[in-house]
């Protein structure tokens, strides 16, 4: 049996529902969520889960991102990841969260780089509803000045910036990468692809491109699940071979999401479709999407 290629899964997360705060996980109501019905991911999800679900999967390596953990103290869920860490040896980075139009925004930038694992941060901007929707400048938005003043503090940093976005706000996400060059901007989630209509996903390929033109940016190609579906290889082969041609095989990474992508499918079942899918590309490439890329934007020394 041919070993798999090693894997560096750029993006998923912990939580202890015990120790800690994540009101979208706790609070009820539950929020309005993309793929419909979270309750079933609303239990902790700690190291032993993540081994018994990556155990088939060559796993060397991971990055932890923030998981909406209390934004009162954004610091607090870094610190709880760096003790995860140090017990388990795993994860090997972390971006934390941070809200760039807090009053408090140097300092929370700060308190995230006091600790080794930290290679960036992640913040979802304000989003309209629809295409239709975009206000340019909105609070919050990446068109917000204030948003922009707690984001030019990245570079004295040395930080990426995960972002979560729809592909409608792309656009001003490359006006972002424009203006601040010196940060790389890692687009999560493949962008949102979740209206895959015809028109959607033409809107999502012609959104992707203005982005992936800026040199400083970068995409997860993760979170492509479909409401109300299970994950499959015939749902997301068009849209992951798009985001690589858009890309190129040396600024894309694959990742799980897990566990909230479990909610579509087991761990196996997206990992190994993302193997299927680019068995066809160079062996070099392949070991680019899956593990050479997340090691060189988040830092890790294998």
């Amino acid at each position: 049996m041919t070993e798999l290629l090693p894997l560096i899964d750029a993006h998923h997360h912990f939580w202890d529902l015990g120790a800690n705060r994540y009101p979208w996980l706790q609070d009820d109501p539950p929020i309005e969520f993309r793929y419909g019905d979270y309750t079933g991911i609303r239990r902790n999800y700690l190291p032993a889960d993540f081994r018994r679900d990556t155990a088939n999967q060559n796993l060397v390596a991971s990055v932890h991102m923030e998981a909406e953990f209390d934004p009162a103290d954004p610091v607090a869920e870094t610190r709880w990841v760096h003790e995860i860490a140090e017990a388990h040896g795993f994860p090997h980075a972390v971006v934390g969260q941070a809200w760039f139009a807090r009053d408090d925004i140097a300092d929370v930038l700060a308190g995230h780089a006091a600790f080794p694992l930290v290679r960036g941060v992640r913040q979802k901007p304000a989003a309209g509803a629809s295409p239709a929707d975009v206000e340019p400048g909105a609070p919050g938005s990446m068109g917000d000045p204030k948003f922009r003043v707690g984001y030019a503090l990245m570079a004295m940093h040395g930080f990426t910036y995960d972002l979560q976005t729809p592909w409608w706000h792309l656009p001003e996400a490359a006006e972002l990468a424009r203006d601040f060059p010196g940060t790389t901007i890692v687009l999560d989630h493949t962008g949102l692809p979740s209206d895959r209509s015809e028109e959607g996903l033409a809107g999502w390929l012609q959104a992707l491109q203005e982005f992936a033109a800026e040199p400083n940016t970068a995409i997860k190609i993760s979170g492509l699940g479909v409401k109300g579906r299970p994950w499959t290889v015939g749902d997301n082969r068009h849209v992951v071979l798009a985001a690589i041609r858009v890309f190129g095989a040396g600024r894309c990474m694959f990742a799980s999401n897990f566990p909230v992508d479990g909610v579509v499918a087991d761990y196996d079942t997206i990992m190994n479709g993302f193997r299927e899918i680019v068995a066809d590309l160079p062996e070099e490439d392949q070991r680019k999407l899956f593990r050479d890329n997340a090691a060189r934007y988040y830092r890790i020394e294998l």
